[in-house]
């Protein structure tokens, strides 16, 4: 109903964005992304929940050819070291076994028939990292030898909160520390400036043809949603549907205060 009252095409800096804001975060990370391509290895992503560190890696491997690379994305890691395998091997199309030796084995085969045959270059992305077994982290490393460890035949990024950090820095992982070749940690969009930029845009490119939000409102999202795009979504939405209710044409300060308190109960 918000919509068409509004007329929108979609909820604002939601999923359905074709095109994310880039307030200096984005380019860098595309580097680096780039140079994992160029150089196959591991990559670390991290940031607190809600500063949309899945929706940036899945616009930038949304450009990718698929003649030249495929994408698995694993997000069910809160599981045994078995499971994520079997889940692993189901996404490069290989039947789940019971016994890791023979998941490996057959999962490697595909990783240097995709490399060596089909010239594709595996990437694997892993969210929620941060809930991996201690068991994956150790023999994680050994997975990812090839030919005597000699050649890089994939490239993953691990996504998670900042705990990650701290789990990996540990001495018992140096083995896999040392196959880190980039890391990345995103930051909230605390500044006001930014943040209204963030907002607006996030607006227009919904659909808006007109301004919504006092530079006031935009203030209240910001200190409420701590500059989290989430946080924020989710409090235009809920703004944007009282307003309609109310039949309004845009977003007083106080329908704004009404949708923060409606989410904070």
């Amino acid at each position: 109903m918000y919509l068409q009252h509004f007329g929108l095409t979609h909820a604002p800096l939601g999923k359905q964005c074709k095109k994310l804001w880039d307030g200096g975060q984005l380019k860098p990370l595309q580097q680096k992304f780039q140079w994992l391509l160029d150089s196959p290895g591991v990559g670390i992503l991290t940031a607190e929940p809600g500063l949309g560190k899945t929706a940036i890696l899945r616009h930038i491997t949304s450009t990718l050819n698929t003649h030249q690379y495929k994408v698995v994305y694993i997000s069910e890691t809160d599981f045994s070291r078995l499971e994520f395998y079997r889940q692993l091997s189901v996404a490069f199309g290989l039947q789940p076994r019971y016994r890791r030796t023979q998941q490996w084995k057959e999962l490697k085969e595909r990783i240097v028939d995709l490399m060596d045959n089909k010239h594709i270059l595996p990437i694997l992305i892993i969210d929620e990292a941060q809930n991996l077994s201690h068991q994956f982290w150790c023999d994680f490393p050994s997975f990812l030898n090839f030919s005597f460890d000699s050649r890089d035949m994939m490239t993953i990024w691990f996504l998670g909160h900042p705990i990650l950090d701290i789990i990996l820095s540990r001495v018992v992982y140096e083995a896999l520390q040392s196959r880190i070749q980039v890391r990345h940690q995103l930051q909230s969009i605390n500044n006001p400036q930014a943040f209204s930029e963030f907002v607006k845009y996030g607006l227009q490119e919904a659909g808006a043809q007109q301004t919504l939000l006092s530079d006031s409102g935009i203030e209240l999202v910001r200190i409420a949603s701590q500059g989290k795009p989430r946080l924020v979504h989710r409090l235009l939405v809920a703004s944007l549907q009282i307003a309609a209710d109310r039949n309004l044409n845009h977003l007083p300060d106080d329908t704004i205060q009404d949708a923060i308190a409606m989410l904070q109960k």
